[in-house]
């Protein structure tokens, strides 16, 4: 889900982005979320992309199932408060996906379950193939 989430934040951001003023800032913000996303779920491109260490300790922080869910809750948030401008718009679809990341990470927290990273997205030991 936090894979469609990346898609959903950066097409509903860009697609948003010519609509009333007020509707501008919150795609804005689905775009930046969408590009945090991509750095969260896909740990590889921490080490590709020429990135600031203040950035990478940022993203770090979003190791643990929790801290993940919280995220996502914040960026769902954010997304549902598009409805506050009375103004019904395809972000709240980048809103419910958010939300279902969010849920998904926060029953894995409760049941104890470890975050597990893909190799195919650049989680452990794709940087040991890389060098």
């Amino acid at each position: 889900i936090g894979i469609i989430c990346i898609f959903l934040c950066i097409a509903l951001g860009i697609a948003n982005i010519f609509n009333h003023p007020v509707i501008i800032v919150f795609s804005i913000i689905c775009l930046i979320s969408g590009l945090i996303l991509i750095f969260v779920e896909v740990p590889l491109l921490l080490r590709i992309c020429p990135t600031s260490e203040k950035f990478d300790v940022f993203i770090r922080r979003f190791t643990t199932n929790y801290m993940r869910a919280g995220m996502y809750g914040v960026m769902s948030l954010i997304q549902w408060l598009t409805l506050v401008t009375h103004r019904t718009t395809s972000l709240l679809a980048a809103a419910v996906f958010l939300v279902l990341a969010g849920v998904c990470y926060l029953i894995a927290g409760l049941k104890g379950q470890g975050f597990v990273g893909s190799k195919t997205l650049g989680g452990q030991g794709v940087a040991q193939m890389i060098v």
